[in-house]
């Protein structure tokens, strides 16, 4: 049963996340920024993986905030859920096509937190969203969950469409990261028998 539940709250945010990884893509998602649901909402739905979350936040101020703790609280219910991450894939990638738009994401859930981001937008906003914060997310959600994380948007000319292909490149990506190799289903996938520190 890889479920589990994490819950952030400061002075900005009040979050709570809970998720099973061996869902069948079920979500009910409410962050207050429309566009944000929209993309979590592809995450779960391609994953696979049920997503309850709930945040409250600083949104009169902006949606910085509140965008980088979802997806700090998102990614530590993912590392909750691997624990010791015996038996997984671990390694994935995934290109995924949205139109005129082609990105591709690659992980490693190797408990090393790192983004490489190479993806550009041509407009400062995306409704009412700063662009800037998308990748915002994609720091934090790595940095939650100990994934190492390249994204990377070929081309591509509508912003959203960009976006999407991300989140949805990065939803194939972990669906496959995440399953149990029956092979090896109590092994740490790694010779140091763990996972995460020095190389």
């Amino acid at each position: 049963m890889r479920q589990a539940s994490f819950e952030r709250t400061t002075s900005e945010t009040s979050i709570k996340v809970d998720l099973d990884l061996d869902g069948t893509g079920k979500y009910d998602i409410s962050t207050g920024i429309g566009f944000l649901d929209h993309m979590l909402e592809q995450l779960s739905r391609h994953s696979l993986m049920d997503l309850n979350v709930r945040a409250e936040g600083d949104l009169h101020i902006d949606f910085h905030h509140t965008t980088e703790d979802t997806a700090i609280a998102i990614g530590e219910a993912v590392s909750k859920a691997l624990g010791d991450r015996a038996g997984i894939a671990r390694f994935a990638s995934a290109t995924i096509p949205m139109d005129e738009t082609l990105s591709r994401v690659t992980m490693d859930l190797s408990n090393r937190p790192y983004l490489v981001w190479k993806v550009d937008f041509s407009k400062p906003k995306l409704g009412d969203m700063d662009t800037e914060l998308f990748k915002e997310w994609f720091q934090a959600f790595a940095q939650g969950a100990g994934m190492t994380l390249h994204v990377e948007n070929f081309y591509g000319e509508n912003n959203h469409h960009i976006v999407e292909s991300c989140f949805k490149a990065v939803a194939r990506a972990l669906r496959e990261a995440i399953e149990v190799d029956p092979r090896k289903a109590d092994a740490v996938p790694s010779t140091k028998g763990v996972l995460g520190g020095s190389l």
